[in-house]
């Protein structure tokens, strides 16, 4: 993601210039998510294999694997087999594409590995959550990486201040970062209000507000050793899926952890 930035000495149109391609394909990115939501089943686990199928390939070609695309539909069939077959059973899919593509990475083999293993663990666990839980605590996860990168842009671009990060995201700013974990207190506070769960809720969301930034951090780090500043232009404003869903790689990776000590009521409560 792009968001929690700093704002420059240019002027206010240029410090906002991303702003109407963000908005623009954010827009198309949401309605074909909720739909994607709002459908279940086959759809969703379709959207969500797709999703996985672009990351890996964004993915593969930043680290140089020379049949990219290969490894690309094999991460997407494995995202699909995964979460079609009883749990368990899929389980060795999850290191597929890792195995085919670490071989030929021309640069950073092993973080091509990691990250290849969290983007179809990520991937299981939104199905996990959508089919075998409720829709609500689906919206919930988004609505915090959602909240989290919304609030950390405009907190960013407004107000500046020390950098987070610079060696590795030198725009990222603290109070983008701060102004997230906030907004995702936030999103927790909603869900405590409506019943879906008790209070421990909000410290969850904020902790799944950080973890979506260390994704966020994480792709950054690949990014500049790598030598590139987009994943992909696959989507106007943003860069790549890669960079529009690596907070959610990192939210829904600690999901995973989180529901094996904390039940989350079916249904939302």
């Amino acid at each position: 993601m792009t968001g929690n930035e700093q704002p420059s000495a240019r002027t206010g149109k240029g410090r906002w210039a991303d702003l109407a391609p963000r908005i623009g394909s954010s827009v198309v990115l949401v309605a074909a998510a909720i739909a994607a939501i709002y459908l279940g089943g086959i759809w969703f686990v379709g959207f969500v294999a797709v999703a996985v199928a672009l990351i890996t390939w964004e993915l593969a070609t930043m680290t140089g694997v020379s049949r990219s695309l290969l490894v690309a539909v094999a991460a997407g069939v494995a995202s699909l087999v995964l979460s079609l077959v009883p749990d368990g059973y899929g389980v060795p899919l999850l290191m597929l594409p890792a195995l085919l593509g670490v071989g030929q990475a021309r640069r950073q083999p092993l973080a091509f590995a990691l990250f290849s293993v969290m983007v179809l663990l990520a991937g299981y666990g939104l199905v996990d959550l959508r089919e075998n839980i409720s829709w609500k605590w689906l919206v919930w996860l988004l609505g915090i990486v959602i909240a989290t990168d919304v609030a950390g842009y405009f907190a960013g671009k407004t107000f500046g201040g020390p950098k987070f990060w610079p060696r590795v995201s030198p725009k990222k700013t603290w109070s983008g970062t701060v102004a997230g974990w906030v907004a995702a207190g936030l999103v927790g506070f909603v869900a405590f209000k409506t019943s879906m769960a008790g209070s421990q809720v909000i410290g969850i969301s904020i902790a799944l507000s950080m973890a979506s930034q260390m994704g966020d951090i994480a792709e950054s780090a690949l990014k500049r050793q790598v030598g590139v500043k987009d994943s992909s232009n696959l989507l106007p404003g943003h860069g790549g899926f890669f960079d529009r869903f690596d907070g959610v790689l990192g939210a829904a990776v600690l999901f995973l952890l989180v529901e094996q000590v904390v039940p989350f009521p079916p249904g939302g409560g």
